[in-house]
């Protein structure tokens, strides 16, 4: 069973290094212009805006134009000054492979996808582009009164970004809501079916289809939208897991720090208002509760806000999950911030596993857990750290999760003598769709080393009792004693 898991870890972990390996920034010229070795010969965007964040999805067929094979293409940055791009995933679509492709950043205007094997000249490839755009939705009004709808808008090009020409291409936006009071439409010469764009079918908006479009074009289109809903994105998350071989416990802890992007209260806040509202339960831009799913089994879980546990929080289990439900003292309005920070024990044989005549160990963990938010929730900054048992060695990880650094440094706690092995992620822009991605992690832990701790405090206890007896038998009495 063990080497079962290992074996499954093993090939986990060579399709993760593949992309995790790869997410480092390049810089090149600003002057930089992608060789022109591809042509886009049908290309479909799916922009969906049911959630906190706007996710973009590219299916595009791409042909080499070049006499030489290519195996590497390239996709311009679609963010604006506040518009930031998380979460960017390639697939290769005509094989059977679920790993991502290799994806670089180059410098500050390009991401680079390495295809798996070159493409020859003249023939045709299928790729699917995913990717998220954080803070594009900006509600307008930027101000309102607390019971009123909230509309956002989101600005984008019809035609899909691109740094080759394209044969033939559509955008298509999927709305939450059929409540769509702006939108840019565009002329009937324009498309290939001589109709004005968009066409709408229900809550789905397509512009296009577009014919012959130049690289790196754009045509500015707008839409606003109602979206009554909070916009919460969390501006830094810390992760600690800790790993107690001597205990069999796997501890851990999250600490968030959220805000709101949600449009601001025009007027002061009317605890009376919210109260009248809770009967009726309208939709509101207002944060009211996080649930977070953990685990089944997991023990002793806290709750813990900024000045303490005053808030409310209700934790319950079955045996597919437990939950853990949080409620604020307040509701948490649009531009408003709350930090709070959770944890729980489980038991370490769920997750640990030891290479059978080795000194190997195999951690499996979820990367991203945090609360499941229906209408979603981002993360600009994630920090994870894996605290080892002292005396680990030979760490090594591996994950899907776009990793933008990583260190391996030393933590010390309670009885230790040189620190824990502490391995330290840091990844950006992620969304909650990267919840319960795995990370792996090896390393190696030689017997003795489970030994050293109860060593110490074997030695300290002996050193004490020493000492004690050393100054009991010191004389500490003033002057000679006299003879009886």
């Amino acid at each position: 069973m063990r080497s079962t898991f290992f074996a499954a870890s093993c090939i986990a972990a060579l399709a993760g290094v593949a992309h995790a390996a790869a997410n480092h920034s390049q810089s090149l010229p600003s002057a930089f212009a992608p060789p022109q070795v591809f042509k886009n010969a049908h290309l479909v965007r799916l922009t969906s805006l049911d959630r906190a964040y706007a996710r973009e999805t590219l299916t595009v067929v791409i042909e080499n134009t070049s006499p030489q094979p290519q195996s590497e293409y390239y996709l311009p940055i679609a963010a604006g000054p506040r518009t930031t791009v998380g979460g960017f995933e390639a697939h290769d679509k005509t094989t059977a492979d679920p790993r991502p492709l290799a994806v670089d950043i180059i410098g500050p205007d390009f991401f680079r996808i390495r295809l798996a094997t070159p493409l020859a000249p003249q023939q045709q490839q299928t790729l699917t582009i995913s990717y998220a755009l954080l803070s594009a939705l900006q509600p307008v009004p930027a101000q309102l009164a607390q019971t009123a709808k909230q509309y956002l808008r989101f600005a984008f090009s019809a035609y899909a970004p691109s740094a080759y020409p394209t044969d033939l291409q559509k955008t298509k936006l999927k709305l939450p809501t059929a409540d769509v009071p702006e939108y840019t439409t565009l002329p009937a010469e324009l498309a290939t079916e001589h109709t004005a764009s968009p066409q709408r079918q229900g809550t789905i908006f397509t512009y296009g289809t577009f014919a012959n479009v130049p690289a790196e074009a754009r045509l500015p289109a707008s839409v606003r939208y109602q979206f009554t809903k909070p916009l919460l994105h969390a501006e830094r998350l810390e992760r600690d897991l800790e790993v107690s071989h001597w205990g069999g416990n796997l501890a851990t802890e999250e600490r968030y720090w959220l805000v709101n992007q949600a449009a601001a209260l025009e007027r002061h806040f009317s605890r009376v208002e919210w109260q009248r509202q809770s009967f009726t339960n309208p939709a509101t831009m207002a944060l009211r509760g996080l649930v977070l799913p953990l685990a089944p089994g997991v023990l002793d879980p806290y709750f813990i806000d900024d000045i303490g546990n005053v808030s409310t929080s209700r934790f319950g289990t079955s045996r597919k999950e437990a939950l853990l439900e949080l409620k604020p003292r307040y509701p948490v309005f649009g531009q408003w911030k709350y930090s709070f920070r959770v944890g729980w024990n489980a038991d370490l044989a769920t997750y640990l596993r030891k290479v059978a005549a080795t000194d190997a160990y195999v951690l499996k963990v979820p990367f991203l857990e945090g609360p499941r938010a229906g209408d979603g929730i981002s993360y600009a900054r994630v920090t994870l750290r894996v605290i080892l048992p002292e005396g680990a060695t030979n760490v090594q990880f591996a994950t899907t999760v776009p990793i933008v650094d990583n260190t391996t440094t030393l933590h010390k706690t309670f009885m230790d003598t040189l620190g824990r092995t502490t391995l330290t992620l840091t990844a950006v822009n992620l969304i909650d769709e990267f919840r319960n991605r795995e990370l792996l992690v090896t390393y190696d832990y030689p017997r003795m080393a489970g030994y050293r701790k109860p060593l110490v405090i074997a030695a300290a206890v002996f050193s004490l009792f020493a000492a004690t007896w050393v100054i009991g038998s010191i004389d500490t009495s003033i002057g000679k004693k006299k003879d009886v």
